[in-house]
């Protein structure tokens, strides 16, 4: 609703809670391919992923846009609202901000959208997926480092039983048809762009480990010693883990849980350099929740106040006699 509320935080309430709901999801998916027919599943998923992907991409590509743009480029505000009720009983639903720039991202991540609607090529699955990843990273946070560990242990159990004990992940992942996982093409080098054989990688074992190793560079940065000693043996690892899955399945012919090489190389790593450096007690006692990181886009922008004083009294009027619950803001960022 407002792009200055903070991020959503993860408790360990939440993360113990997750691989329960994430394996009804998957079943209830599963179920759902068996029982109707998969043509009209997937072309409702389709649109839906259609444009929840141009709204991700356009926000992902926006800051690498604006770099682009002339100084005398005529970018001009807009605001879409909504709202419901009257008077004193008037409610926001969507009160969005954006300007030109923003149209003409959304305009370029449509291209992209229609691509991936009429042909699914891989090229543009992978773009979609890979802004899914890049926003659920930025609007996903832990807390510290021991909802982290609950959350990964959780999901670690969770790929490994959906993968070697049952053929559910593997069918779920190969029937939808959708931007949620990443795919490589295997005979990219016989047919090209037009590859239609595939190694996937779920969105789900980027973006859990993403969430975990960012939250090492918050505890990087508070450290004050000028060094991201964790978020770099953390990012290591995850490409290690990556590594590693994918040389045990190219050994086994068989599909792998990645979360069943990322989560140990990811706590594992982190954990070992704490220990020699004596800060395990530091790490597992951080709290990030009231640490505010610099350059982040969605902390510091706020919505722009206009009207005459009579209007902005009138309006403030109304919002004291219909408080509504709001995230706590970050101090310096008001």
């Amino acid at each position: 609703q407002n792009s200055s509320e903070m991020p959503e935080t993860i408790t360990s309430r939440d993360a113990a809670r997750f691989p329960i709901v994430a394996s009804c999801t998957l079943l209830g998916l599963y179920l759902f391919f068996k029982i109707f027919s998969q043509e009209y599943i997937n072309l409702l998923l389709s649109m839906y992923f259609f444009v929840l992907g141009i709204l991700a991409l356009s926000h992902t590509i926006s800051p690498m846009m604006n770099r682009f743009f002339p100084a005398n480029f005529p970018n001009k505000q807009y605001q879409l609202l909504f709202t419901q009720g009257s008077g004193e009983t008037k409610e926001e639903i969507v009160n969005y901000e954006f300007d030109t720039k923003d149209l003409v991202c959304l305009a370029m991540s449509s291209v992209v959208g229609v691509w991936y609607l009429l042909r699914k090529h891989w090229i543009a699955n992978n773009l979609f997926g890979l802004a899914f990843s890049l926003n659920g990273v930025e609007l996903l946070h832990l807390n510290n480092v021991s909802t982290g560990c609950i959350l990964l242990g959780g999901l670690f159990i969770y790929d490994v039983f959906w993968v070697f004990g049952t053929n559910v992940m593997v069918t779920v992942a190969k029937s939808f048809e959708a931007p949620i996982k990443l795919v490589f093409p295997q005979d990219l080098l016989e047919k090209g762009l037009e590859a239609d054989n595939f190694a996937m990688l779920g969105l789900g074992d980027i973006v859990i480990p993403g969430i975990f190793i960012a939250l090492l560079l918050r505890f990087d940065i508070s450290l004050k010693k000028n060094t991201h000693t964790y978020f770099y043996t953390s990012f290591v690892a995850y490409i290690f883990g990556l590594g590693l899955t994918i040389f045990i399945m190219h050994i086994f012919k068989h599909a792998q849980p990645a979360l069943l090489y990322l989560v140990p190389a990811c706590i594992g790593f982190p954990l070992l350099v704490a220990l020699a450096k004596g800060e395990v007690t530091e790490m597992f006692s951080y709290e990030s929740s009231a640490e505010i990181l610099p350059h982040t886009p969605r902390l510091t922008h706020f919505p722009t106040v206009s009207g005459s004083p009579a209007s902005l009294a009138d309006s403030m009027q109304q919002k004291l006699s219909c408080p509504r619950r709001r995230r706590q803001q970050s101090p310096s960022a008001l």
